[in-house]
């Protein structure tokens, strides 16, 4: 299993297909972004589950303040394009949705391995969150995070109000 990822370790850099088909990498959307502003990249284990789907309303919820104070918000999962499409449909999603059928990225940022579920210990996606500056460094790194309440932890350890 890859080590875990830490601030000042490199981001390692990726380009997924999105819910539309697209290919979309990191450094690609990294340059899209404003001088300073850095990527949320996110990994859930499912989507239209309902932990996944209210972690992802909460990203879309909050979506206009993070990208004011100059983040973009990535969501990763294994799912399809199809199924992320049918996500962003039914839950009117605005964060980017990526796929990542074969787990290369998930592996890459430590995002699935070893994990406890219900007391056993289990293989699968371990819910994570990484903030990447736009030097392509990880400024924060969070392993196992809860998805009711993620977003509002996330905003308070950014330093962002509300």
């Amino acid at each position: 299993m890859t080590a875990r990822l830490a601030p000042g370790d490199p981001a390692p850099d990726f380009t997924l297909t999105d819910d539309t088909g697209a290919s979309v990498s990191l450094s690609d959307v990294r340059a899209g972004l404003p001088d300073g502003g850095r990527v949320i990249v996110y990994f859930y284990p499912a989507a239209m589950t309902p932990g996944c789907t209210k972690q992802a309303c909460d990203f879309t919820d909050s979506l206009d303040s993070l990208q004011a104070a100059g983040y973009t918000v990535v969501g990763i999962s294994k799912d399809t394009p199809a199924k992320l499409a049918k996500f962003r449909e039914r839950d009117g999603l605005t964060i980017t949705l990526l796929s990542d059928p074969d787990l290369e990225v998930h592996r890459a940022y430590a995002a699935y391995g070893e994990k406890k579920l219900y007391g056993k210990v289990v293989e699968g996606v371990i819910r994570s969150t990484f903030v990447v500056e736009h030097d392509a460094t990880i400024s924060l790194a969070q392993y196992n995070v809860k998805a009711t309440g993620h977003v509002a932890k996330l905003r308070k350890d950014l330093g962002l109000a509300g």
